[in-house]
């Protein structure tokens, strides 16, 4: 056991929990209907951002810019098939590594989706020296000396994955989203393993020489829907509403079906679910609802868990605990939109709170309306932990007194085919979301930059955003407004890093 000083030992233990595709609506604070009562106990304990964004409605992105604390077009991983792959060129370093740096025991359970595996036959854990991955060692999420759940419960995996045959990449096919109640046993299930494996390092593997900085990250909500019965006997399917739908047929003049013009995969992807659940009753429609929701449900008995065995342990004495997701889930919106990759309310808001005994108790049942985002975290907890301030990032200290006029996301299409879809940028406030996009591919956009387009909607009067105002002259001065607030916080953002030259250093930022 190593030894630290005082000023080490005394700073807040950092709980860092990671859910996967949670729509920012899936929690007991903004839904009556969903039992998430561990989740719920930390709003009443901290603050929950109630207008927080990811940075992108799709993994590797998301996350990639969560834990550098830059823009994804910043990091230039911009779809799932993006990663930072080689070590000596990373632009700053990532979460893990500044709480290690901080003298963190650093201890990360399940997903982070770095990708860096694909030019990296040993890719390191970025500053986590426990880890554990619910995953096989093949499976290109292997990091060096991580325990592997194929290595250690081959049987357990292959049940899983036998169950999951038919869901289709990423388990988001039709027979994904529909799912089943599962007979594979919790432990058995990955999510399940990487609990029990936080659970355990709990019991056993604390340094009580140093504060905690703990990543449980799970792969669910996400699809597939294979659910545990108990989580499902949760819910009563007369009480799951259906899903509303908008008062057209096709997508048009929008970025999704700009995107769809370029992706044919996308757009097959996509038609394949909308046949399948147009000729669904509206209960077969509420049963994957109720799925998602009890998969929700699952996760917050999990973290209920951690926090008991945190509690015993008397880490919970001084601490501030996280809980946020990656991005949304539309769940069958916008005529049976699945998953995430758009710009809309329930793919691109997430869940966000901060919680715990550092906090103020004046802080504790608030809510924060102020523009809240997910490049937030590393500037916040970097704070947290004691260390200077990264002026090269673009986010802010969510404890602090700065605000943003609006919140960020970008969208460069699913990236699965050859070409990038041009991006899509958006830019929201509280009752207004602009989206600016181009149609066509990335590669031909620059010619064709005079045939941007746009979508506008007031989020107040038009929560769903079914109808766009954006070629509306009555509402042109708060869309030329926001368009210039888009344009001027990206041009200050991309000024300032990752690279950044002055005879000054970084002070001429200050």
């Amino acid at each position: 056991m190593q030894n630290h000083p005082d000023n080490v030992r005394s700073k807040p233990n950092i709980i860092f929990f990671m859910t996967d595709q949670q729509r920012w609506d899936c929690i007991g604070k903004y839904n009556q209907h969903i039992h998430t009562p561990n989740i719920d106990k930390l709003t009443t304990q901290g603050i929950t951002y109630s207008q927080a964004v990811c940075q992108a409605p799709m993994c590797v992105p998301s996350r990639t810019s969560m834990m550098f604390g830059y823009y994804p077009s910043q990091l230039g991983v911009r779809t799932n098939h993006g990663g930072l792959y080689d070590e000596d060129k990373l632009p700053s370093d990532p979460l893990p590594e500044l709480m290690r740096k901080a003298g963190y025991q650093t201890a990360g359970f399940g997903k982070t989706h770095w990708n860096h595996g694909v030019k990296n036959p040993v890719p390191p854990t970025r500053g986590f020296e426990v880890r554990a991955v619910g995953l096989s060692r093949d499976s290109g999420h292997y990091e060096d000396g991580a325990v592997m759940m194929g290595d250690v419960e081959p049987e357990g995996l292959a049940a899983y994955y036998e169950e999951t045959k038919h869901y289709g990449g990423g388990e988001e096919n039709s027979n994904g989203y529909i799912g089943c109640t599962s007979q594979v046993p919790m432990h058995w299930h990955r999510d399940g393993w990487v609990a029990e494996q936080c659970l355990k390092f709990l019991d056993e593997g604390l340094d009580d020489a140093r504060p905690l900085f703990l990543y449980l990250s799970f792969l669910k909500p996400h699809a597939g829907f294979n659910v545990l019965k108990q989580f499902e006997d949760l819910y009563d399917i007369n009480d799951i509403p259906d899903i509303p739908q908008p008062p057209w047929e096709l997508e048009h003049g929008t970025h999704l079906e700009a995107t769809d013009a370029v992706n044919e995969s996308s757009r097959n992807n996509y038609w394949q679910k909308r046949h399948v659940w147009e000729a669904m009753t509206p209960e077969e429609r509420k049963r994957t609802t109720l799925r998602y929701w009890a998969n929700c449900s699952w996760l917050d008995d999990y973290i209920g868990q951690a926090l008991e065995r945190l509690e015993r342990q008397g880490r919970l004495d001084n601490a501030l605990i996280v809980f946020v997701s990656d991005h949304g889930e539309m769940l069958g919106e916008r005529q049976y939109r699945f998953s995430k990759y758009c710009l809309y309310e329930s793919s691109v808001r997430v869940p966000m709170i901060l919680a715990g005994s550092y906090l103020p108790q004046a802080a504790h049942g608030s809510v924060d309306d102020r523009p809240a985002e997910l490049v937030d975290l590393v500037p916040t907890l970097t704070r947290v932990a004691g260390l200077p301030r990264n002026p090269q990032l673009p986010g802010l200290d969510l404890l602090g007194e700065k605000q943003r006029l609006g919140t960020f996301c970008e969208f460069h299409g699913k990236g699965s085919g050859p070409h990038h879809s041009a991006p899509a940028l958006m830019w929201r406030k509280q009752d207004w979301k602009l989206i600016l996009y181009m149609p066509g591919t990335l590669g031909e956009a620059i010619e064709r930059i005079g045939e941007f387009q746009g979508e506008l909607y007031n989020l107040a009067a038009d929560p769903n955003e079914w109808h766009n105002v954006y070629p509306d002259e009555s509402y042109s001065a708060i869309r030329e407004r926001m368009t210039g607030e888009l344009l001027m916080h990206l041009a200050c953002v991309w000024s300032r890093g990752p690279v950044f030259y002055d005879r000054h250093g970084l002070a001429a930022m200050e």
